[in-house]
């Protein structure tokens, strides 16, 4: 059995696709390519694919990630290529490593996001952010289906900071640009806790929704700071035997 990882986007409009939504269009693109897909056994069969961190239903995403297992193998490009021919636009395959290596869902524990606050000051932004960083805790409250939960919205955040030019303005109207760097954790913090943790503690309320984007997961590099790409062990893997053939064959 061969499993195949792969990185997709929701962009555009796509960015409303609830998970389920897409759970459909992909198993859809599934069939229309002819995958040769592994089943799960029992009474209600359905293909194998692992779906891991998902973003939440409004915010686009450029870094989301699957896995499938195949009962026979496939070159990992031209399988890409198949189904993002075979998914609407706005949900892109962009990526597709053979799995050489276990534990993708453990590399994901941290997102870069981008949070674009049309109507917001930068300067106004720059003073709630340096707010919000300095304080120890930064409490906001969310709706669950077990009723209204108080958490800490603070303590999960890497990095805030502000990212703003001209080049960011469609318009002359102001614009505030965000970047977030937050640890996947119990209970997750999502991008629009820390709006509201900003609005808690430093009165920062857009006129209009945040236009939320995330632009990559995977591992946290403590020393560096930096958001690892999660595919890297699998191609690295696939790339040594390779380098190792070419060492065997060079001349003494």
């Amino acid at each position: 059995m061969q499993r195949i990882r792969l990185r997709y986007t929701k962009r555009g409009r796509l960015r409303f696709t609830s998970h389920r939504d897409f759970q459909r269009a992909f198993e859809r693109a599934l069939r229309r390519a002819e995958v040769p897909m592994a089943y799960s056994a029992g009474f209600t069969p359905h293909p194998k694919v692992s779906y891991a961190n998902a973003a939440p239903t409004g915010t686009g995403s450029e870094a989301e990630y699957l896995e499938i297992a195949l009962t026979e193998a496939r070159d990992p490009e031209k399988l890409r290529v198949l189904l993002d021919e075979s998914m609407p636009v706005g949900l892109d395959i962009i990526d597709a490593v053979e799995a050489r290596t276990s534990g993708l869902a453990d590399r994901l524990t941290a997102s870069v996001w981008e949070l674009r606050l049309d109507g917001v000051e930068p300067a106004e932004a720059d003073r709630a952010v340096a707010v919000f960083n300095a304080a120890e805790a930064v409490e906001v409250q969310r709706m669950t289906k077990n009723g209204v939960r108080t958490f800490d919205a603070r303590s999960a955040v890497v990095d805030l900071e502000t990212h703003s030019s001209a080049a960011d303005r469609p318009s002359d109207q102001p614009c505030a640009i965000l970047r977030l760097v937050v640890r996947h954790v119990t209970p997750a913090v999502r991008p629009d806790d820390v709006l509201s943790g900003l609005r808690a503690v430093a009165d920062l309320a857009p006129p209009v929704p945040a236009a939320v984007t995330r632009l990559a997961q995977g591992l946290f590099d403590e020393e560096t700071g930096e958001v690892t790409d999660p595919l890297a062990p699998d191609r690295e893997a696939a790339e040594a035997p390779t380098t190792a053939a070419a060492a065997a064959k060079a001349p003494a």
